[in-house]
Order: structure tokens, then C-alpha cells, then sequence
């Protein structure tokens, strides 16, 4: 018999590993990460934006799929949508229980007043977005959703259809020259003296992403769904980076004292949370020092350019500088975060890159009738 319960967070955390077994491709955010996030006093998102919860479904006592239903009022408000969401849907290959987490994340979205239900959002479109729909074969890197192939299937079975095509990428970082990137702009901002480059390191790191934040709000304003973060959202979201942050492989453009171009690229810690099952424990230190001094896999988690800065070549200027720095510093594979099929300019750095295609992803969405 299937049990449908709500706000079970150890239940919910569990789901995916009892889904998909623990050799499986899928990474878990970090447990205490995961919480935090799910936490309405704690999350801004909750607090000023929206509302959500959470429900897990369990059968003889053991959790077999799990979704958040969560609504964004700030976006809906910005896009003339009365849309909810549902987020971290993980699932055993199994239709009864699909459907009985997806007619819960439904039944929710109606009784906040809404007329269409769409996902994975997990929990913004600036954070893990998307259902793998290809390249199931290809293991994630951080900040990637992966699932299985029934999940697309169990959707679609439940009345959604999917939309907005994204892809996440690959680059291999041993046959990459970077002077690829490089055209006469790009070469002429490396050599001028209107900019001046910083890493992103812990030494005044909250400031530094507060610039980082301007930057991307300014040069993802005219992106599909994409909605202003606020300095509390930003820091909630990615202070927590300034542990894990490589000094390195980020880098902020200013003109004078004001920030025109960021790329934040950090470590893969996938291969950290896997082995330590996302779950901070007495051999976690010996983990993340073992993984830090073995890492070899990066990932870029967003790159953005002032719009008062764009087509000068400031994005091919600083992938060329992050590049370069990853292979100096011993790194042999970089992932990107998700691309949005209508973000051509973003394809074409990819190209530059030599990068394949790593996941092919779709939101997926459903009308929800009254």
C-alpha cells in the first residue's frame, strides 16, 4: 500500500537513494544543504516570494519518490502567470506512485490559485533546472539534475508536455587551446588598462558576490523566467561556496569600481558527495581533503556580462582567462550549467570551446484544471 505524506524531510532525502540505488548516477545535494533549502523560515524564496512544501511517498515504510510543489509569486507577478512548480521529482519506475506525488504537487498548485504546473525548478530557475530527457549515460556534475529515463516517461504518462529545451555541456580541457576565444576584441581587453581582474576568493568573499549578483541580475535581466535575485536569495543561495571556492578559476572584470563581467566556476564536488552519501559524518574532513587534493573536474556555474558591456568581447576574454587557469592549476574536465536553446550567443562560446553536449533537458508543464 502506498503511503503519501508531507514535511517528512528524512524521507524525502532518502527517496532517490532507495529510487535509483546508491551506484546510480544521481548525486544528492548535501543533506544539511538540502534541508536548509526546504526550510520556509530560512528560505527567502519562502519567505518573500512564495510558499511551498514537500511530500514523499513511501510503500511498506521505505520512500519511493519524493516532489517539492512550490509557487513564485515575484515571477508570476513579472510574467503575467498564475503557474506553480514542482521540483526535486524523483521517482521509482513505478506510474501509481508518479501519479500520486504529481496529483499532490497539482492539488497544492490549485489551492494557491494557480492554472498551470511546470518543472523541475529546484527550487529557481537560477538554481538546478530541467528533466534529463538524453545522455542518460553521462554522470552530472554539481549543480546538474540528473535522472533516469522513466522519469521523462512517468511525466508524460501524467498529462505533461515538455518545453523550453536546455543542454548542459562538457569541455575537455586537455585538448582545449584557449586562444580559441581569442579575437582582435578579446585581445584588446586582455591588454587594456579600462579593466582590472579579481578572483573570487574568501578573503572578502561576501562583498565580491554581492558584485557577482549585480552583474548577473544586470545581464540576465531580458532571460526567459529569469527574476532579479535579491542580496539575501543571492547569498542564501551561493555563500555557502566560499568553502569550496578555488581562487583560481573564477574571475570578476571591473571597469574602475564597478563589476562588468563574471564567471563563477568552482570545483566538482560530485565525487565528494557521493562518497560520503551527502551526509556530514566523523570521516567528512578526511573526504573533502582527499577530494581536494585529488580534483581534476570543474564546473562553471553561471557567466553574465553587464548589458552597457555586451558584444565587446568581454565573455570570450574571460573564458579565455578561466580556461587557461584551469589547465595551469592541473584541472582535465570543466562542465557548463544549463543553456538555454535561445541563448545562441552562450552556443556559440560552447562551440568555441569544443564542448559536447552533455544532457539534453526539458521543463515539462500540465494545465491544471479547477
Amino acid at each position: 500500500m502506498l503511503e503519501l505524506v508531507e514535511g517528512d524531510f528524512d524521507a524525502f532525502f532518502a527517496a532517490p537513494f532507495h529510487c535509483y540505488g546508491r551506484d546510480g548516477r544521481y548525486v544528492s545535494p548535501m543533506q544539511s544543504d538540502l534541508r536548509r533549502f526546504l526550510s520556509a523560515p530560512r528560505n527567502p524564496l519562502f519567505r518573500e516570494h512564495g510558499a511551498g512544501t514537500f511530500f514523499t511517498v513511501r510503500q511498506g515504510g521505505r520512500a519511493v519518490g519524493r516532489v517539492v510543489a512550490h509557487v513564485h509569486r515575484a515571477s508570476n507577478r513579472l510574467y503575467g502567470l498564475k503557474r506553480s512548480y514542482f521540483g526535486f521529482f524523483d521517482c521509482a519506475d513505478d506510474p501509481e506512485v508518479a501519479g500520486r506525488l504529481l496529483g499532490a504537487a497539482e492539488d497544492w498548485g490549485r489551492r494557491q490559485g494557480c492554472d498551470e504546473i511546470a518543472g523541475n525548478f529546484n527550487l529557481t530557475a537560477m538554481q538546478q533546472l530541467g528533466v534529463v530527457t538524453e545522455g542518460f549515460e553521462h554522470a552530472p556534475y554539481t549543480d546538474m539534475v540528473y535522472n533516469p529515463p522513466h522519469v521523462p516517461k512517468q511525466l508524460e504518462s501524467c498529462g505533461y508536455t515538455p518545453f523550453f529545451p536546455v543542454s548542459t555541456h562538457e569541455i575537455d580541457l586537455t585538448s582545449l587551446d584557449p586562444s580559441r576565444l581569442l579575437g582582435p576584441k578579446q585581445r584588446a581587453l586582455l591588454r587594456s588598462v579600462e579593466l582590472r581582474w579579481v578572483p573570487l576568493r574568501r578573503r572578502g568573499f561576501h562583498r565580491v558576490l554581492e558584485d557577482a549578483r549585480a552583474v548577473l541580475n544586470d545581464g540576465f535581466a531580458e532571460n526567459p523566467m529569469f527574476v532579479p535575485l535579491t542580496p539575501e536569495e543571492f547569498q542564501f543561495q551561493a555563500g555557502e561556496m566560499m568553502w569550496i571556492v578555488d581562487a583560481r578559476i573564477s574571475v570578476l572584470a571591473y571597469r574602475g569600481d564597478e563589476p562588468m563581467g563574471v564567471v563563477v566556476c568552482i570545483p566538482d564536488l560530485n565525487p565528494f558527495l557521493r562518497s560520503t552519501g551527502s551526509r556530514l559524518g566523523l570521516l567528512t574532513p578526511w573526504h573533502f581533503v582527499r577530494h581536494r587534493l585529488g580534483r581534476t573536474r570543474a564546473v562553471i556555474i553561471f557567466y553574465s556580462v553587464r548589458r552597457s558591456f555586451h558584444n565587446r568581447g568581454l565573455n570570450g576574454a574571460m573564458l579565455f582567462k578561466v580556461t587557461s587557469a584551469l589547465k595551469a592549476a592541473g584541472y582535465t574536465r570543466l562542465g557548463v550549467t544549463w543553456i538555454a536553446d535561445v541563448n545562441r550567443e552562450s552556443l556559440r562560446q560552447m562551440e568555441k570551446l569544443g564542448a559536447r553536449r552533455l544532457h539534453r533537458l526539458h521543463l515539462f508543464r500540465k494545465r491544471l484544471a479547477p
